[in-house]
């Protein structure tokens, strides 16, 4: 009865809140405005770039006008994905706005109005621009054509204005940003000493033996680790542990499926439809009218055709309909309206090719030879299909061999020829020679020139508001029957529902799960969500969703918890390095000889072209501190016991071949200088936005 008495506390609520709402609407809408103070006060703020205080108004302002720009450009207005990639935009140039200026001021960059003219028209014009007034037929630019519309611009509709001052609005901030990286860019310079080191990191090599004892070769209950060792290895590498706030849910899908009901309705309506089209005198309109198919009449050449028709097409006669035909939950129904004649021959064949080894003459007669042989056999009666799964040497093997419809001028010449003179369909007498190979044809269209008008009525299989009620009462019902995550999942164990999990989403994110469109999810897991409570019902598109809070990660160090695992391997095995260390040292005698002692744990491994820039061992894997040691020691010399990533090693340098003498670096030079370069913008992007100390609160309104 739990559910029960929460429905009617919802249902007393909900009166005290409507009057409430009536009771504010009479006193009027400051007190629950944007600044109210009831709510806290400063709501319309959506986050702070380097200390400036960034309002809702100043962020939509930027957003509309992206939004317009994205209208003008493709036509139509923004979806869901285009409106996040929008925001996602127009926060990013805030941050470049608001993080950047100050660095522009204090190194004196700016861009003057002449600036942005020679970007327009002059001799540095703005690539976007060269883009846009580059002619597509003669790939020329022309430059008389900007000056041209620039003196037309006033006498075009305001739209296409305005879209234009937004673009030009971009081209200062642009140049801006690409002044600052260059001028770092022109920072980047390679010395002399780091050239020769990137060179004698290329090309010296030590030979090295080395024994090899893997960290599995400790068992994990014979080392113990406590939480305290666990949290002090985090503490100490605490700079590897950072994370940015992020929530964590588990949730249940209530999948919103067409009944079987559903489906019958939709038989019921389309063949309905299919009675009415056979009496149409225009299936043209009719099937605009009619169809969910997003090109419900038009003309198909016989490589075009569904797969449906591909078949029957050729025994229809104008008028007739086949289906209704279910496919990818829809019934589709077809009417041949008309036959014609084009002006381009189509055919439709199987083949089996058969390719020489090489380009040699003995190969080109063996791979004839066998063509020829397995022709035989499809006459006396072999699999044409099977026989092109064995034999065949190309992408049509898997299907039989079939080529499907293809229309002139799409096969080589002598294959075309082939075909499109045969009169009958059934094999060819003998193979066709082409600068493939040898082809076995089996012809199972001749050619014809016929064009096929089609109406196409599709009828989508969709749940029916019945069935998405009854889904969604299913969904409500466990969402108020569920007060806490305890009873969550008790009451998902108790129905056997499957209980999804989704950790670390962050505040701006879209999707978690399997859950591609979940933004309204994570609003509320940021903005009303708490550990252990549980979401109201939440639609998506095929299916409506509960969720539960189940932890949160605040900025700065890790929990424990969400790295509880990594962090025990990484403990197990600095115990097990220490516990095999012991075992090392009591040992003696050369690497071989330690390594029977050792037994099966140990391995000794040679290299013989170890480089100083590898960061691995044959048969180790990662083990960047055992290839320094290696270089470091005097030939003869071990090393003491090294920690790897999966074992210990010690390393034993047999000998050092130095880099060769060169009198040029030019070379080393400008690979470290190109890596260097390809890094700049990026790293600096980084760092401005660190100390610029962001904080992105968007997700308290989108």
């Amino acid at each position: 009865m739990g559910f029960i008495n929460k429905i009617r506390e919802r249902t007393g609520l909900a009166v005290g809140i409507i009057a409430v709402g009536l009771g504010l609407f009479v006193v009027g809408g400051d007190l629950l405005g944007p600044n109210s103070t009831l709510l806290g006060g400063n709501t319309n703020e959506i986050g702070e770039i380097n200390g400036t205080t960034i309002k809702l108004d100043e962020f939509q302002s930027k957003v509309d006008e992206l939004s317009f720009n994205f209208q003008m450009s493709q036509g139509r207005s923004p979806s869901g994905d285009d409106m996040y990639s929008i925001r996602q935009q127009a926060w990013d140039l805030l941050v470049n706005k608001y993080a950047y200026e100050e660095e522009f001021a204090g190194l004196g960059i700016t861009v003057s109005d002449e600036e942005v003219v020679d970007m327009v028209q002059g001799n540095n014009i703005s690539p976007e621009i060269v883009q846009a007034f580059t002619n597509p037929e003669t790939g020329q630019f022309d430059k008389d054509q900007i000056i041209t519309y620039l003196q037309n611009l006033s006498a075009m509709p305001a739209q296409q204005q305005a879209a234009w001052y937004n673009f030009e609005g971009t081209l200062a901030p642009a140049r801006l940003m690409l002044k600052f990286d260059n001028l770092f860019l022109q920072t980047n310079y390679v010395t002399q000493e780091e050239a020769k080191r990137e060179y004698t990191q290329a090309n010296k090599i030590a030979e090295v033996k080395y024994l090899y004892v893997p960290y599995y070769t400790v068992s994990d209950s014979s080392v113990t680790v406590t939480d305290a060792d666990l949290q002090a290895y985090l503490k100490s590498n605490a700079d590897q542990y950072q994370r940015e706030l992020s929530r964590s849910l588990e949730y249940i899908s209530f999948p919103i499926i067409a009944s079987a009901d559903d489906t019958a309705a939709v038989i019921e309506e389309i063949n309905e439809i299919k009675s009415l089209l056979a009496q149409s005198k225009n299936d043209s309109l009719f099937a605009r009218a009619n169809s969910d198919a997003q090109t419900p009449f038009r003309t198909y050449t016989p490589d075009q055709l569904p797969a449906s028709l591909n078949d029957t097409i050729k025994t229809m006669q104008e008028g007739d309909i086949i289906g209704p035909i279910l496919a990818n939950d829809r019934y589709t129904i077809y009417k041949l309206s008309k036959k014609a004649e084009g002006t381009t021959g189509y055919a439709r064949a199987n083949h089996i090719l058969f390719k020489g080894e090489d380009e040699s003459e003995a190969a080109k007669s063996a791979a004839k030879a066998e063509a020829r042989q397995i022709l035989s056999e499809i006459k006396k009666g072999a699999s044409f299909a099977e026989m092109a799964r064995i034999h065949g040497t190309d992408g049509t093997a898997t299907r039989g061999g079939d080529l499907g419809w293809f229309g002139e001028g799409r096969m080589v010449e002598p294959f075309e020829k082939a075909v499109f003179d045969a009169s009958k369909t059934g094999l060819l007498n003998d193979v066709v020679e082409t600068d493939f190979g040898y082809h076995i044809i089996e012809v199972t269209a001749v050619k014809t020139n016929t064009t096929y008008k089609v109406a196409t009525i599709e009828k989508e299989i969709i749940a029916s508001d019945d069935t998405r009620n009854m889904a969604y009462r299913d969904a409500d019902m466990f969402a108020l029957s569920s007060e806490n995550l305890e009873q969550f999942r008790a009451n998902a164990a108790e129905k056997s529902l499957e209980v999804e999990e989704a950790k670390g989403v962050a505040p701006n994110a879209r999707r978690f799960g399997g859950l591609s469109d979940a933004r309204t999810i994570i609003i509320w897991l940021f903005n009303d969500g708490s550990v252990g409570k549980v979401s109201e019902v939440y639609e998506l598109d095929s299916e409506y969703i509960v969720a539960a809070m189940t932890g949160e990660q605040p900025k700065g160090l890790v929990e424990l918890s969400a790295v509880r695992d990594d962090i025990t391997k990484k403990v197990k095995d600095e115990k097990k390095a220490a516990v095999i260390a012991d075992k090392l040292k009591a040992k003696t005698g050369t690497l071989d000889e330690i390594s029977e002692q050792m037994g099966a744990d140990a391995t000794v491994y040679t290299m013989s072209d170890l480089k100083l820039s590898a960061n691995a061992l044959t048969g180790v894997g990662n083990a960047p501190e055992a290839v320094g040691q290696a270089f470091a020691l005097a030939a003869g010399e071990r090393s003491g016991v090294v920690k790897a990533d999966n074992g210990v090693v010690i390393v034993e340098t047999v000998s050092i071949t130095e880099a060769p003498e060169v009198a040029d670096f030019s070379t080393f030079r400008d690979q470290l200088s190109q890596r260097r370069q390809s890094r700049i913008s990026f790293s600096l992007s980084q760092a401005i936005r660190e100390f610029a100390e962001i904080e992105d609160e968007r997700y308290k309104f989108f």
